[in-house]
């Protein structure tokens, strides 16, 4: 396959960066996104140019590593698909591809296309965590939870924390990615002690990283390529607003007023 790629080059955060022009011709289609470009910086590194700098490490869609906009679409066409498991032959020979990294304030460019997303480790250090104590696994029956919550908690710790919602929202919001870590401990019994003040928490450093508001144009579950579910979302909502009932009670009652 031969392609014309257009990546995003940016030697530093302080740098204006800029769109440069790659034409490839050894492409396999059975390669990985990742691959293609491996193989683009072999032959860069061979010239004496410097190679592409871009996110990676599983390479099997687990960790959230990597992450690109391929023409327009965080992780390129393919649905619930990371870039690197995104193939070649998902393109056509002699397609034309713009490549860049994620677009979000929250999200600084580190070098062409990897991003500071340590925004997202703050918003999980605020408050995903359980007060649980150390020590060996309980067995699995000690905690009875209903198979429907067990579900909907499972399938919101899916999320891998890539920031595709974050780079496809127009608001740049990472709503999703926040309400995915309240809603995994929220169905769950162990979750219960910090529930509310884990919402609060994690919401208000969300705010302060600077990323958007949420204005439900679903484009975040659009390319989330775990498929969490926008209920996440309304769970967070609704747990937010029983946080901040619960607070403007216990002010009431602190005051001592009827």
């Amino acid at each position: 396959m031969k392609l014309t790629l257009h990546i995003w080059r940016q030697p530093d955060p302080k740098s204006k960066g800029s769109f440069v022009r790659y034409d490839i011709d050894e492409v396999n289609p059975d390669m990985s996104f990742l691959e293609m470009l491996d193989v683009l910086n072999e032959r860069l590194t061979r010239d004496g140019e410097d190679p592409v700098a871009f996110d990676h490490d599983c390479r099997e869609g687990i960790c959230g590593t990597c992450g690109v906009v391929i023409n327009g679409r965080a992780h390129g066409p393919r649905e619930r698909t990371t870039c690197c498991q995104l193939h070649m032959r998902s393109f056509e020979d002699g397609d034309v591809l713009w490549i860049e990294p994620w677009r979000a304030k929250a999200f600084p460019v580190i070098k062409d296309l990897i991003v500071d997303r340590k925004s997202f480790d703050r918003i999980i250090a605020a408050g995903g965590y359980i007060s649980a104590p150390t020590g060996s696994a309980p067995d699995a029956n000690a905690i009875p939870v209903p198979k429907e919550d067990a579900d909907l908690a499972m399938d919101a710790a899916a999320c891998i924390g890539c920031g595709a919602c974050v780079a496809a929202c127009p608001n740049a919001s990472a709503m999703l990615f926040t309400a995915a870590k309240v809603a995994q401990f929220a169905r769950l019994p162990q979750g219960q002690p910090e529930r509310y003040d884990r919402v609060k928490a994690m919401v208000w450093q969300m705010d302060l990283e600077g990323f958007g508001n949420c204005t439900n144009h679903g484009e975040c579950t659009a390319v989330c390529p775990k498929a969490i579910s926008l209920e996440t979302i309304a769970q967070l909502n609704r747990d937010y607003l029983k946080a901040t009932l619960r607070a403007d009670r216990r002010i009431v009652e602190e005051a001592g007023v009827e």
